[in-house]
């Protein structure tokens, strides 16, 4: 009787063991997948930004046209933004990057507009600047609801008893969405 016991004992330990491994693997595949719907709700919202753009410049171009400096250096930071979301090999902290150029060079440009009443006044212009500002604020939204799926699935990852799981079955720590050192200063404009 008491090898039954044993042997019952064991076999509960056992399917709690699977059943715990299963549990955490289901759970990391869960996050991984958050981050990377996470992933892609931010890259939805870095598209349009991309795609209102040219609207935006050409805008600004006819009222402020001498301002070359400012509107090549908007356009450049565009092609660099599409280009890393073009590049299959590019990751979040590369993508960052060239994303944080092009909100730089936006501030600079928005900036420099101010200093034209009739472009301000122009019907158009305010339509683009405000689908800007929401597409910015939809932007900074998706970041911090990224960041925060990656802290709780790189969380998952590190710590211990999931980690063993995590190690097993390779999941990696998933890349932050962060400003670069640019970004957190503020630009300078030159009128």
């Amino acid at each position: 009787m008491t090898v039954i016991i044993v042997m019952s004992i064991i076999l509960v330990v056992i399917i709690a063991v699977v059943a715990w491994a299963v549990g955490t693997y289901n759970g990391l595949v869960a996050m991984r997948n958050r981050v990377s719907n996470g992933w892609a709700q931010i890259d939805v919202q870095l598209k349009q930004r991309s795609d209102l753009i040219p609207n935006y410049v050409q805008t600004v171009k006819g009222y402020a046209s001498h301002e070359n400096e400012v509107l090549t250096q908007v356009i450049r930071a565009r092609a660099g933004a599409v280009a890393a979301a073009h590049n299959p090999n590019a990751n979040a902290v590369e993508r960052a990057a060239a994303e944080n150029a092009l909100s730089r060079a936006l501030f600079n440009l928005q900036a420099t507009a101010e200093a034209y009443p009739q472009l301000q006044a122009n019907q158009n212009f305010l339509q683009l600047q405000a689908q800007l500002t929401q597409i910015e604020q939809r932007i900074a939204y998706s970041r911090q609801f990224y960041n925060d799926v990656v802290l709780k699935y790189n969380t998952k990852v590190q710590t211990v008893p999931s980690n063993i799981i995590a190690g097993m079955f390779n999941f990696l720590q998933a890349e932050y969405f962060q400003v670069d050192q640019a970004s957190r200063q503020v630009p300078q404009v030159r009128f």
